[in-house]
């Protein structure tokens, strides 16, 4: 059976009662975890972190695998990365980042925006397809599951009207979470890039969202959602195009927003609480060294090295040495080599960022 993608707005109304229940579970969710991480003081170290989360779990559903230690042993500065992997996924939060940049600045998320996202993602300025004979396969079986359009003059003009959907509330009252769920359908099923449609499709979603103020920064941890939830993601993608079903379609991401929500609400309440232990141990046994862009360093880094602390300290080598050689010896880091290099472990956050479902007891475990 093939899909005509349809114009959007859509011809029916898709807030039914079962949706419209849970968006007001999905909006408290939100809005707890706005005002959560505003609790954190410097929102880089929020980006930094959760981000480059984000760019590990979106980039594991398309198969590219990497450890944590692998991506914070990399350095994207000197873009030095430790595997391939890793530098896929340094990519997909340079391009969040970026993006991010563009709907603060402007308000937007146009298609423009849209096309330097895939381009960062995927190192290339292809642009849209222009060639015929992309399909979407099983996995398993390799059988056809989905052919979207072939045309490079449907996909631009799909891709308008997207923009216009996304951009113009007058055209819908929809709620902006609904909406929000018709759009990534609409883009997944577009489909417009040879490579990177469904990194960038996770990535609309999160700048949505920050376009509406639902989110103030790129949080949302949705990724780890679909990848746990993989196959409910995919079976959800198409029951929309086999059979209309756009209520269980959008019920599957409202319930991804409300559960990642209070996911994430519980891994900043703990990072926040990490950093007062820090802190709090920093003022009483380091007095001499301690500084709040020394603490910010040690949370925006969970593997930080000499050159971080130089640069976001403003300090001579010596000195960060010195400072590091001191958080290691009461105990705060733990020093690692990596080829020629020394590396210094945040350990409890690290273990907080890599089990972010199951956050421990970060007093327990630090005092």
């Amino acid at each position: 059976m093939s899909y005509k993608i349809p114009q959007l707005p859509l011809s029916i109304d898709p807030e039914t009662i079962p949706i419209l229940k849970k968006l007001t579970k999905a909006h408290q969710a939100l809005a707890e975890l706005k005002g959560v991480a505003r609790l954190i003081p410097n929102q880089d170290i929020l980006i930094n972190t959760l981000s480059l989360q984000e760019a590990k779990d979106s980039s594991a559903i398309e198969n590219i695998i990497t450890t944590h230690d692998e991506l914070y042993k990399s350095d994207v500065s000197a873009k030095q990365f430790a595997t391939y992997a890793a530098k896929e996924v340094y990519s997909y939060a340079s391009a969040l980042r970026n993006g991010y940049e563009r709907v603060k600045k402007n308000g937007l998320l146009v298609t423009s925006h849209i096309l330097e996202i895939q381009q960062t993602l995927e190192g290339s300025r292809a642009g849209f397809r222009k060639l015929p004979g992309t399909v979407l396969k099983n996995d398993q079986t390799g059988a056809v599951v989905y052919s979207p359009p072939q045309d490079e003059n449907e996909i631009r003009t799909l891709m308008n009207n997207l923009e216009q959907y996304i951009n113009d509330d007058s055209l819908n009252d929809s709620d902006p979470l609904t909406k929000m769920a018709i759009i990534h359908h609409q883009f997944e099923s577009i489909h417009p890039f040879y490579d990177g449609n469904g990194r960038t499709g996770r990535i609309i979603n999160i700048l949505y969202l920050v376009q509406h103020g639902l989110l103030d920064t790129p949080i949302l941890y949705l990724s780890r959602y679909i990848n746990q939830n993989k196959n409910e993601y995919y079976r959800h993608l198409q029951a929309v195009r086999d059979q209309g079903a756009w209520e269980q379609w959008v019920l599957y991401i409202l319930d991804g927003i409300e559960k990642t929500s209070h996911q994430t609400v519980r891994l900043i309440q703990s990072m926040r609480e990490l950093m007062q232990h820090y802190k709090n141990r920093l003022r009483s046994e380091l007095p001499k060294i301690y500084s709040q862009d020394l603490l910010n360093n040690l949370f925006r880094h969970p593997y930080t090295k000499i050159d971080f602390v130089v640069q976001d300290l403003q300090i001579h080598r010596n000195t960060a040495i010195k400072y590091l050689e001191e958080l290691v010896r009461i105990g705060l880091l733990t020093k690692h080599k990596f080829g020629k290099e020394s590396f210094y472990l945040n350990t409890p956050l690290f273990d907080l960022l890599g089990n972010a479902g199951r956050i421990p007891d970060v007093e327990k475990e630090n005092t």
